[in-house]
């Protein structure tokens, strides 16, 4: 752990960036907004790979992603890993923990990240008085499962190239809805071996499809960074269609 921080100050654009997300696919009224504004956080950063919940866990906060990105996952028996899916800024990656006795699965960093919390007692006093608020995160829970589905379909019945190419649009098109892209580019801190952990793929396979989607011109990925060179072509490789992302504005 490099830090735990009193949320204040900057920080407090925290929940900010939680109001910006909710608002992505919820309306929120002006009592909605000072109820997520009163909500006291800290914040702590992590370092890459580190985790912030442990598979069995009963936190007793919910976190949301204010910088970087982090990844839920599950550990088998033989230690390796199966990651479940990504999370950027705005996201509250370990929502469930407010209605579930214990985590079924771990969340830790992809690179570093900034991370805020909020009490559960906070959260569910808050939408007892505001249930407006309380059904704008259950949504975000709801959104999560889609993403859940789609990517089972993803992994059992798309070949290699759209496999790929359907996350790095998943990825692409939620940061730029959420305003962290810069042009054609997506900073994602995902290694190889994590994206063949997350899409049921051998190294050699990730490398050899990275190769195929690098040759189409579609995209790019090198370094933790995704560069889009045709985005109607890599939505025609991967066999795209954002609507499981329920947003209420189309991003691209």
């Amino acid at each position: 752990m490099l830090g735990i921080i009193l949320a204040g100050g900057h920080l407090s654009g925290a929940l900010q960036i939680l109001i910006r997300k909710l608002r992505e696919h919820s309306r929120l009224a002006g009592e909605d907004l000072a109820a997520i504004n009163a909500f006291s956080h800290t914040v702590r950063e992590l370092g890459p790979n580190e985790d912030l919940i442990r598979q069995g866990d009963d936190p007793d906060v919910s976190a949301v992603v204010i910088s970087g990105m982090v990844a839920r996952y599950h550990i088998l028996p033989n230690g390796l890993r199966q990651y479940l899916s990504f999370h950027i800024a705005g996201d509250m990656p370990d929502s469930q923990a407010l209605f579930l006795d214990k985590m079924d699965h771990a969340v830790c960093a992809i690179g570093p990240a900034l991370i805020a919390s909020i009490p559960h007692k906070q959260l569910l006093a808050a939408f007892n008085r505001r249930p407006s608020v309380g059904f704008a995160i259950w949504r975000e829970t709801l959104v999560d499962a889609a993403i859940f589905r789609e990517a089972i379909t993803n992994n059992s019945a798309r070949t290699l190239p759209a496999r790929m190419g359907h996350l790095i649009c998943e990825l692409f098109y939620r940061a730029r809805a959420s305003g962290l892209t810069r042009g054609n580019s997506f900073a994602a801190p995902i290694s190889l071996v994590q994206f063949g952990e997350a899409l049921g793929m051998s190294i050699a396979s990730v490398n050899r499809t990275l190769k195929q989607l690098r040759a189409s011109r579609a995209v790019d990925f090198r370094q933790g960074e995704i560069q889009v060179g045709n985005w109607e072509r890599l939505v025609e490789i991967a066999q795209f269609n954002p609507g499981y992302l329920h947003l209420k504005k189309p991003a691209l």
